[in-house]
């Protein structure tokens, strides 16, 4: 059997898993509205749907962490509740959480031990265990290594590994290629096809569509909570399963024209740029160096871990740099100068974590976008907030953006994670910046919104600004970067034009085959 190709379900084959007019409310939300889904043995099977389509909520009820309003879960043809992730575990159901649930400071075993309640990581039958399933799978791990040396491609396995130690009839993946390079993810593909071939089924969540139509053999969409198609990916196109999701037409984002490298005015250049990581786990930069230019986007591409979060600090002015001259902008020496300072000098930064560094999740959207905004909105004037002029900011906002929320005053948490990046995007974009620093700007944002983001980001460039763009996604950034430079162990490559090269040449530097490396 070719495992490369995707399996056709037999029709007849009952449903592993059968979910029966699941319904779920929150207040002032209709999360999932009698949504119903079968599973098949010896299937992967997608789970598409916008940002607040109710995928989150249909997963967490289908692995115990929330329970249902209404509504049945069958189960190898019995009925079943599913009260705790323990309960789930013990009929056979697995979940890989699209963020990392591990303890940094012990080792592969003992996060595994933890996980099965099986003692302690120093058990010699577990760690015999581990070694076993690992490279049965070709998921090479080292159960002895703190999870803290591993990098994040290796930390993904020890998720799968984990998760396969309980040996799983169904397996929940959300967002498990966001942070691999394309190689890994090329490796987990086998992996997850092999699993499907033992008769597994995976139910996988992605906003990646590609990776749908290569690697799954249905679909099922979910729009406003409630189910509205279902599919075979293989015979769709990306743009297809995207108007499936937002229920319109999809043309992607919109891009501009392009530029030559090097006509537009220096902005910001970084010289020399050393500095030590903040935290033990960090990593250091070591001689960074790279000018971005008006009206381009400069896209740094990378694996988690490399040095990210160190280089955005240093360029937002949340950490200073030992040297004032190692950052400029527009001629102007600003290493030491602070966040604040360079929010006055025109520069916005929009930050990976969206709740907690990007907004304050109680805090409503209006003052949310009075952090940030005060001081380019003009909204404070002899010491006092201009609440009028901070609303009508805020509704330009979200109507601008296109912003799913129950108004000015709803909590920064209460909106899903597409729609509240699309409002710290918006807030910062609408301050028309000299220079936008953003990380991360779509990840785990659905098809329409990222369009729109991406889109945001081109026009602003075109309209004269320096965006750079730090993303693990290359698809990304080969549709809107002009140049694109790959941070790896606290160094950075040369920048390159995206037209002059390829995201597989790009995927290999992301894994370290610098100039130079054996």
């Amino acid at each position: 059997m070719d495992s490369e190709t995707p399996l056709a379900v037999p029709p007849n084959t009952p449903p592993r898993l059968r979910l029966r007019d699941i319904t779920k409310r929150f207040p002032g939300c209709l999360a999932n509205d009698a949504v119903s889904l079968d599973l098949a043995p010896g299937e992967i099977h997608a789970l598409l749907g916008e940002n607040g389509a109710g995928k989150s909520t249909l997963v967490k009820i289908l692995y115990g962490v929330q329970g249902a309003d209404s509504g049945t879960i069958e189960w190898e043809g019995q009925n079943v509740d599913i009260p705790s992730p323990s309960a789930a575990r013990a009929l056979g159901i697995g979940m890989v959480f699209q963020h990392f649930s591990l303890f940094e400071t012990l080792s592969v075993a003992d996060n595994v031990a933890l996980a099965m309640e099986r003692g302690t990581g120093r058990d010699p039958d577990l760690l015999a265990e581990i070694k076993k399933l690992s490279i049965e799978y070709g998921l090479a791990l080292d159960p002895t290594r703190s999870v803290h040396e591993l990098s994040v491609g290796e930390r993904q396995r020890v998720e799968i590994v984990r998760c396969l130690m309980q040996n799983p009839s169904l397996i929940v993946m959300d967002e498990p290629t966001s942070v691999l390079t394309p190689s890994e993810v090329e490796k987990l593909f086998t992996v997850l096809r092999r699993l499907r071939d033992e008769g597994r089924t995976i139910l996988y969540i992605s906003h990646k569509l590609q990776e749908i139509r290569d690697l799954c053999d249905r679909a099922t969409i979910l729009r406003g909570g409630k189910v509205v198609a279902s599919c075979d990916p293989r015979t769709e196109t990306p743009n297809s399963l995207a108007a499936l999701m937002i229920g319109r037409a999809f043309d992607g984002p919109k891009p501009g024209k392009p530029v030559q490298v090097g006509e537009g005015v220096p902005l910001l250049s970084v010289q020399g740029l050393s500095m030590e990581a903040d935290s033990p786990f960090g990593t250091s930069l070591k001689n960074i160096s790279f000018t971005v230019r008006s009206g381009e986007i400069f896209g740094i591409a990378g694996v988690a871990g490399n040095g990210q979060n160190t280089l955005l600090a240093a360029l937002s002015g949340e950490r200073t740099a030992p040297r004032d001259d190692w950052v400029k902008f527009e001629g102007r020496s600003i290493g030491r100068v602070g966040a604040r300072g360079r929010r006055d000098m025109g520069i916005s930064f929009v930050p990976e974590e969206r709740l907690g560094h990007g907004s304050v999740p109680d805090l409503p959207l209006e003052e949310n976008a009075l952090l940030s905004g005060w001081g380019r909105w003009g909204l404070i004037r002899h010491g006092l907030i201009s609440r009028g002029k901070s609303r009508q900011k805020t509704e330009d906002v979200i109507e601008a953006f296109n912003v799913v929320s129950t108004g000015v005053g709803a909590a920064a948490r209460s909106l899903s994670g597409g729609n509240l990046q699309k409002f710290i995007i918006g807030r910062e974009i609408m301050q028309d910046p000299k220079l936008l620093i953003a990380a991360q700007p779509t990840w785990g944002v659905d098809a329409g919104s990222a369009a729109a983001i991406q889109s945001a980001l081109i026009e602003l460039a075109r309209a004269g600004a320096g965006v750079v763009v730090v993303s693990q996604d290359l698809d990304e950034l080969f549709t809107i970067a002009d140049r694109v430079a790959v941070i790896f162990d606290g160094t950075l490559s040369e920048s390159r034009p995206t037209q002059a090269t390829s995201a597989e040449d790009v995927g290999l530097l992301m894994g370290g085959l610098f100039e130079g490396t054996p």
